[in-house]
């Protein structure tokens, strides 16, 4: 399992102690299906504790979301749904970083259409860079646009900087599929990396 853990900038495995360490804590707070308001708060004293969170980029990204869950004191039901779904993925070791997206392994346009906000339905999926997904769907509603679960009225599916070369099997690989078969029946929703959208905001 430890063979496909992450890529960092290309083919670079992350071979931290704390990597190994992280996924089987990741193991243990994901086996009941669910995340709850101390386990978020004992994953942020864990990380905060850890020496290597400013070294690696995952530990890093996971500690600011972890932050940014407790910053009013409250990890809500959505915010718990969200890091559970991160940490599952994580734990079973098909987590990449974004800059290893490969156009081979994911079914987004190519090429990668223009993209406006003004009255266009935005779908996110996945863990971002930018920040949780309300922080994601926020910044496409300020700019006039909509954000919501994939439906055949969907415009845009965004997939987060964190995806995985087997994303058939994820917890998030069922919006890219669904996306799929809207496009194959003519429907058309565009399907863009995190990069992608970041660049026209």
């Amino acid at each position: 399992m430890r063979d496909a853990i992450l890529n960092q900038l290309g083919n670079d495995r992350l071979t931290s102690r704390h990597i190994d360490e992280l996924i089987g804590l990741a193991r243990g707070l994901t086996a009941d299906g669910a995340i709850n308001q101390a386990e978020v708060e004992f994953l942020q004293k864990w990380l905060a504790a850890t020496g290597s969170v400013a070294d690696q980029p995952v530990l890093r990204v996971l500690f600011k979301r972890v932050n940014e869950i407790l910053a009013d004191g409250v990890a809500d039901p959505n915010e718990c749904a969200e890091l559970l779904e991160t940490l599952v993925d994580f734990s079973r070791g098909d987590f990449e970083l974004g800059e290893a997206l490969k156009s081979t392994s994911l079914p987004l346009c190519s090429p990668a259409p223009a993209l406006s906000f003004n009255g266009k339905t935005y779908c996110f999926t996945g863990t971002f860079n930018f920040g949780q997904r309300r922080d994601c769907e926020k910044a496409v509603v300020t700019r006039g646009g909509r954000a919501g679960g994939l439906t055949r009225k969907t415009d845009v599916l965004v997939i987060g900087a964190y995806a995985t070369d087997s994303w058939k099997h994820s917890s998030f690989g069922n919006k890219i599929m669904k996306a799929c078969e809207f496009r194959d029946l003519g429907i058309p929703v565009s399907i863009v990396s995190e990069e992608h959208w970041v660049a026209h905001l």
